[in-house]
C-alpha cells in the first residue's frame, strides 16, 4: 500500500449510469501492486453497490452496528474479501460517498479496514440515519407532483394547474381541480409501496371525487432527470406562459421546501406507467374506518399501502400515457 498516495476516485455519475442500465461492473480503487486490494462493485442487475477489501490470513471483517450497513466475507478471484454493502436503497447516493471515504482512508492513509470503517462511520453517521431517508422521500414526492403538474398544465392550462396545486400549502390533498381532487404518491421501491400520512389523505372531500396517482421511479442513469433539472424545466414552462405563473410557481416551490441552492444530482426515470385509481378502490384507513373517540384522541397516523398488481381505472378523468419527468 502506498500510504500518502492520491485518494481513489469514482464519480457517482459513472456508478449511476451502470445502475440505470442495470449493468454489473467492478472498479479497482487500489493499484495492482498494493495490498490490500480494494475494489468497488456494482452488483448483477445494477441493483446494489459494495466495497470489497482484501483480508489477510488472520483478519476478519469488522462488525457494523448500523442497521443500514452490512459487512460480510466473500471470495473474489481466490482472495478473502470483506464486503461492505447497504440494505437501504434510499441511502445509496450517500452510501457511495461513504464507501469512497473508507477506500480513501485505506488506500491513501494506510489505515486498516476496521480503523478506516470506524472513522468513516463516526464522520458520516448523521447522513446514514433517518433524516436522509426522510429527505429522499420528500424529494421524490416533489418530483412526482411536478410531473403531474406538467400533465395538468397541458390539459387545463398553467393558471388553472398552479391554482389547483395545493400540496405545498399542506392542504388535505395535493391538487384541487374544478371537478375532483388529486393525491400523488411517489416511491422508489420495486413494489408499489406508498406511505400515507393521516386519516384524511385518502378521504374524499364531501361531494368531490378523489383520485390517486401512484408513481414508481427508478434510477435513470444518463437518461434520467434530477429534481433540479425538473424544477428548472417546470419553472421555465410556467414563466413562458406569463410572468404571474412563473412567480406563483416559485412561491409554491419555496413553500414545498425547495431552494435554488439545492444541488440534487440523483437522476430518476419512471419505472412504468403510473397507476390512476379512484379513492374508493384504494386500501386505506380513513375517518370512515374509526370511531369519533379514536379520531379525537389519535393525533397522528402513518401507514404503508401496497397497490402492486392493481390496474388503472378504466375511465379516469385524465390520462397519463407516455408519462415522463419534466
Amino acid at each position: 500500500m502506498a500510504e500518502g498516495s492520491a485518494p481513489p476516485t469514482l464519480r457517482w455519475s459513472t456508478v449511476e449510469h451502470y445502475l440505470g442500465e442495470g449493468l454489473a461492473a467492478s472498479y479497482p480503487l487500489s493499484s495492482a501492486a498494493s495490498r490490500p486490494l480494494v475494489t468497488y462493485e456494482i452488483g448483477d442487475g445494477g441493483r446494489d453497490i459494495a466495497l470489497h477489501v482484501e483480508l489477510d490470513r488472520r483478519q476478519r471483517p469488522p462488525h457494523s452496528r448500523l442497521p443500514a450497513v452490512h459487512i460480510d466475507q466473500v471470495s473474489y478471484g481466490g482472495r478473502r474479501m470483506a464486503r461492505i454493502r447497504t440494505t437501504d436503497v434510499a441511502l445509496m447516493r450517500d452510501f457511495h460517498d461513504l464507501l469512497m471515504s473508507v477506500a480513501g482512508r485505506i488506500v491513501s492513509d494506510g489505515h486498516p479496514l476496521d480503523v478506516a470503517f470506524g472513522e468513516t462511520v463516526r464522520a458520516w453517521s448523521a447522513l446514514l440515519e433517518r433524516p436522509r431517508a426522510a429527505a429522499l422521500h420528500k424529494r421524490l414526492g416533489l418530483h412526482g407532483e411536478l410531473a403531474v403538474l406538467g400533465v395538468l398544465a397541458a390539459r387545463y392550462g398553467w393558471s388553472t394547474a398552479l391554482d389547483a396545486w395545493t400540496g405545498p400549502d399542506k392542504e388535505q390533498h395535493d391538487f384541487s381541480l374544478p371537478e375532483y381532487d388529486l393525491e400523488v404518491k411517489t416511491t422508489s421501491s420495486e413494489r408499489h409501496l406508498h406511505t400515507v400520512h393521516g386519516l384524511g389523505q385518502l378521504q374524499a372531500t364531501r361531494g368531490r371525487p378523489l383520485w390517486l396517482v401512484f408513481i414508481r421511479l427508478t434510477r435513470g442513469g444518463a437518461g434520467g432527470r434530477s429534481l433540479s433539472a425538473s424544477v428548472d424545466a417546470v419553472r421555465d414552462a410556467a414563466a413562458a406562459h406569463n410572468v404571474a405563473c412563473g412567480t406563483k410557481l416559485t412561491r409554491s416551490l419555496v413553500a414545498a421546501g425547495w431552494t435554488d441552492g439545492d444541488n440534487d444530482d440523483e437522476r430518476w426515470t419512471p419505472r412504468d406507467e403510473p397507476l390512476l385509481l379512484a379513492a374508493e378502490d384504494v386500501p386505506g384507513i380513513t375517518f370512515d374506518h374509526v370511531t369519533p373517540r379514536i379520531a379525537e384522541r389519535v393525533s397522528s397516523v402513518r401507514y404503508v399501502i401496497d397497490v402492486t398488481g392493481f390496474a388503472s381505472a378504466p375511465a379516469p378523468p385524465f390520462t397519463l400515457t407516455d408519462f415522463r419527468l419534466p
